[in-house]
């Protein structure tokens, strides 16, 4: 029986989804959970992976059952016990998959959100869940900027040096920026990411924002294909995998 869940987390005890030798993962949380419930091991496939301190709204995963399980007992039960041990993660949703549904490689788009608290104060409730930037922003010209990421492109220059992915060429489909008051957002959205791309891209348009880099800056970053000229890579606490979405949906 195969299990597709929802699931969304605070990302801040976390080295990211993927379990790791060095340090606490979403992955392990949950899959130790299962197995208390159903007394197996299972292995808890998600969407993505995302690196250290970063939420996520709406992860889609999946895993197998040797015998059947009712998916509402199985979301109740799981957040019983990640909620014994104060993970602060939750299943939102869990349904039967059929056998050849696959959270990462069935997937058709993935989609992000970044979060810049724009003000001089410094942060207390959302410590932790957005990037303060106390220089007043220009979010016009900031989305003016990532309009010259947008589309298939070579983007070396907003890559990890550790990124595993086979190619540096990715499609962006939309990456738009908007402020609500003191709050500024970023949207990124393409069928699949490379390491530290939507952190670095955010990092190059709020020098932007700032008046630090012109708009033109970004492009060029873009056309020298090389990390080296990367102006800034923002920081983990402000960005959310908010979707991930299928055929049929």
């Amino acid at each position: 029986m195969r299990l597709a869940i929802k699931l969304e987390w605070n990302g801040g005890p976390y080295m990211g989804y993927q379990r790791q030798g060095h340090g606490p993962s979403v992955q392990q949380a949950v899959e130790e959970a299962i197995e208390s419930v159903i007394g197996e091991a299972v292995v808890v496939n998600a969407a993505g992976r995302t690196d250290t301190g970063v939420h996520a709204l709406g992860m889609r995963a999946h895993f197998d059952l040797s015998r059947s399980f009712d998916p509402f007992r199985m979301m109740e039960a799981v957040n019983a016990r990640l909620r014994l041990a104060e993970h602060p993660i939750a299943v939102l949703d869990c349904i039967e998959a059929p056998e050849d549904w696959h959270a990462r490689f069935s997937c058709t788009g993935r989609a992000y959100e970044y979060r810049i608290i724009n003000r001089r104060a410094p942060l207390t409730v959302e410590l932790g869940k957005a990037w303060r930037i106390a220089k007043p922003l220009d979010e016009v010209a900031m989305h003016e900027a990532a309009q010259l990421l947008v589309g298939h492109h070579d983007f070396t220059t907003f890559r990890s040096v550790h990124c595993q992915s086979a190619s540096p060429i990715k499609t962006l489909d939309r990456l738009d920026v908007r402020r609500e008051g003191d709050r500024v957002f970023i949207e990124a959205a393409a069928r699949s990411f490379l390491h530290h791309q939507v952190r670095s891209m955010v990092g190059c348009l709020a020098l932007v924002g700032q008046g630090m880099w012109s708009v033109a800056q970004v492009g060029e970053a873009l056309a020298a294909k090389d990390r080296g000229k990367l102006g800034l890579n923002a920081p983990s606490e402000g960005l959310y995998f908010v979707r991930a979405t299928y055929p049929g949906e």
